[in-house]
């Protein structure tokens, strides 16, 4: 080891940047050994194990819901039957259509 007394600051920041960055290496590489061991352990008994990441979430798929409703003069303005009825569909329901006018 290094007498850090005789260290500048830069020196000193320099040491502590290299050092948590092999302390993290070390740490990764624990974690993907420990993994492993409990993935090899698992399939010795014919089982298999999922490990989750805490903090991380998993990748959602969001599926496009099909339009329902088409405003009949305007065909940029639709809606899926989700959510909050969409302004054009309420004005033309308070005059008096009916939903299933504007099915698609």
């Amino acid at each position: 080891m290094s007498d850090y007394q005789n260290l500048s600051e830069n020196e000193l920041k320099a040491v502590i940047e290299r050092a948590e960055v092999a302390l993290k290496n070390k740490q990764v590489n624990k974690r993907k050994e420990i993994i492993a061991k409990i993935k090899e352990l698992a399939a010795s008994i014919d089982a298999t194990v999922e490990i989750h990441e805490n903090g991380k979430k998993s990748p959602r798929t969001v599926s496009k819901v099909a339009i329902k409703y088409r405003h009949p003069q305007d065909a940029e303005k639709t809606w899926t039957g989700r959510g909050m009825t969409p302004k054009w569909m309420r004005a033309l329901l308070d005059k008096g259509h009916d939903r299933s006018e504007f099915k698609v």
